[in-house]
């Protein structure tokens, strides 16, 4: 059976996509990009996965990302798309619009995929936390090779605040914040993430990732960080690798263990000694933190208040996801 599968990943402002070798990682071909439609509704997205499965003359199984929590091809959020993809069945959608087998889920989870088969993740057993800064901040949770889908860990409450719209790539650009600064805001957020799941590697993609190299040194955290590799490709080859395991019948749904259950020898995930990261003069002073973006102030830097509170009546009633510009 062919290892060729076509990996497309929709986002707010582009939908791309390219025909993968799901053994290497490899594009067969140049990745194609067709602007999302606006507004970005259903039939409208449908049609232009259908325009660019014409263009790439496929015939076989796709794997599409999307960026929304997806459960059982249903997509339940809507970021950065029109409201009308909360509660659409987008697999069959996409099926409709180009009579192929199609496997849809969240984008953060492909681009963590992709990763830890043929990119920063190769090679790591263990708790794998991939972050992506961008418009917002989304996350894929790996264990061992098996994707915990849908963390959608950039809602995260810090000090009684979301965390997206105050350390995401967006943030950054949109309240002028130099480096220094918005690696504060990070240090505090990841720094969070490990007090609560302790992975064994931090990856960092999205289009932050291609500044590695002003604000990498600066990270404060005891597990292994690293940059992405596969950058803007990892979500195209994650979405394929996703598709490919259905196609094996190694997994019965979209939110089981999307990675091959078995890989070529070369790709085999090995067992890796953590090594003890060398301290740093900046990792020995107290992090300083920028203050949440609110009336109430946080009394400690170093200790956030993230004492939980009892939501009220109101607040429980299911609130329509907000849309980000």
């Amino acid at each position: 059976m062919s290892k060729h599968v076509l990996g497309i990943d929709i986002g707010g402002t582009g939908i791309k996509g390219a025909v993968v070798d799901v053994e290497t990682g490899a594009l067969l071909t140049e990745r194609h990009r067709i602007p999302t439609p606006q507004p970005a509704t259903p039939q409208a997205v449908a049609q232009t996965v259908k325009q660019l499965v014409a263009h790439l003359n496929w015939k076989g199984p796709v794997g599409c990302t999307f960026p929304a929590v997806v459960q059982h091809g249903v997509t339940l959020s809507a970021a950065n798309v029109d409201n009308a993809w909360i509660g659409a069945n987008a697999e069959k959608l996409l099926e409709d619009a180009t009579g192929l087998d199609v496997i849809v889920l969240n984008d953060a989870d492909a681009a963590a995929l992709g990763e830890v088969a043929f990119g920063a993740g190769k090679g790591h057993q263990g708790l794998v936390l991939m972050l992506t800064f961008g418009t917002g901040i989304g996350s894929g949770l790996i264990l061992d090779g098996k994707l915990v889908p849908n963390t959608e860990l950039g809602h995260l409450e810090l000090g009684g605040h979301e965390v997206e719209p105050w350390a995401s790539g967006k943030a950054k650009e949109e309240q002028e914040l130099g480096f220094k600064r918005w690696t504060k805001r990070v240090n505090r957020y990841l720094k969070h993430l490990e007090m609560l799941f302790t992975p064994d590697l931090f990856i960092i993609g999205g289009g932050i990732s291609k500044d590695w190299s002003k604000f990498g040194d600066m990270l404060e955290v005891k597990a292994e960080i690293v940059p992405a590799v596969l950058r803007n490709n990892a979500g195209i080859v994650g979405a394929a690798l996703a598709a490919q395991a259905v196609r094996d019948g190694k997994i019965g749904a979209i939110n089981s263990d999307l990675m091959p259950t078995s890989l070529p020898s070369s790709l085999e995930p090995q067992v890796v000694k953590a090594s003890t990261p060398k301290p740093r003069a900046s990792r020995v002073k107290a992090a300083q933190t920028d203050t949440m973006p609110s009336s109430e102030a946080v009394t400690s830097e170093s200790k956030p208040d993230l004492a939980l509170k009892t939501p009220s009546s109101s607040e429980l009633k299911p609130q329509k996801p907000s849309k980000i510009p």
